[in-house]
């Protein structure tokens, strides 16, 4: 465990695991570095794993007032860190850090993104972003969290449930972050165009079961990059097994 300073001063706690080449991990909402442990236990035989919180989660700092390019920059930060021309795999909002960060120039090898939601067929609503703001204003961590996965299609039966269950908790101790997810997903969506200056190599991933937005997105990542082949995960949906994407991305990235 280590921390890096990213661009505008804030601190990132990171973890290293593993040996071979850099590969950094970058978690989408509800997850911090703790989150990818199973999936960095499976990819260490073959990387060197770098698992970070996000700013404003875990072990890691917060600057307000959140813009999209810090992510982008703290992303850097932990690349920069490797000493490596490093890989970086990213899943659900961290996957479109990813993608942002690569058509920003960002330095990377490789990139692997599982189901980045950039729901360019029907975009997310603006409101929502403050919507959950003044919730976590007013102190409302509940009611945020059960917004921001109101907002993404899931049932209400399973919003219950997910709100019962023993990981409810931790959710609601880095719920104050969901603003930063959905803006990434409201700011994506919104066009395909931003993704046109990526020029390194792009798996794009969905699974198998999962809502026709995934496999749309991955089509839609592969037409507009250069450098990019998809994937369908069979049996898998956005809270993919780590035993069925780690093959996949050992393959990608020893290629």
């Amino acid at each position: 465990m280590y921390q890096v300073t990213s661009t505008d001063k804030t601190t990132l706690e990171v973890d290293r695991t593993g040996e071979g080449p850099a590969l950094v991990l970058v978690t989408g909402a509800f997850n911090t570095r703790q989150s990818s442990k199973d999936l960095s236990a499976l990819l260490a035989d073959h990387f060197t794993v770098y698992e970070y919180d996000r700013r404003g989660r875990g072990d890691s700092g917060d600057t307000p007032p959140y813009e999209i390019a810090r992510e982008l920059e703290d992303l850097y930060a932990v690349i920069r860190s490797t000493g490596e021309n490093a890989f970086v795999y990213g899943h659900s909002s961290g996957a479109i850090i990813g993608l942002d960060a690569a058509a920003s120039g960002v330095p990377m090898a490789k990139l692997a993104v599982y189901e980045p939601p950039v729901l360019f067929e029907h975009p997310p609503a603006l409101d929502t972003v403050d919507a959950l703001q003044k919730l976590i204003d007013a102190g409302d961590r509940e009611g945020a969290a059960k917004l921001f996965m109101s907002a993404t299609g899931m049932p209400p039966e399973q919003i219950e449930w997910v709100s019962h269950a023993p990981f409810w908790p931790g959710m609601l101790g880095i719920a104050h972050t969901l603003p930063y997810d959905q803006l990434l997903c409201v700011t994506g969506s919104a066009s395909s165009d931003w993704l046109k200056p990526i020029t390194v190599p792009v798996l794009a991933l969905a699974g198998g079961t999962s809502d026709s937005w995934a496999t749309t997105a991955a089509d839609r990542i592969v037409s507009v990059v250069g450098d990019a082949e998809s994937l369908v995960v069979p049996g898998q949906n956005h809270a993919v097994d780590p035993a069925a994407v780690a093959p996949l991305l050992r393959e990608f990235f020893s290629a």
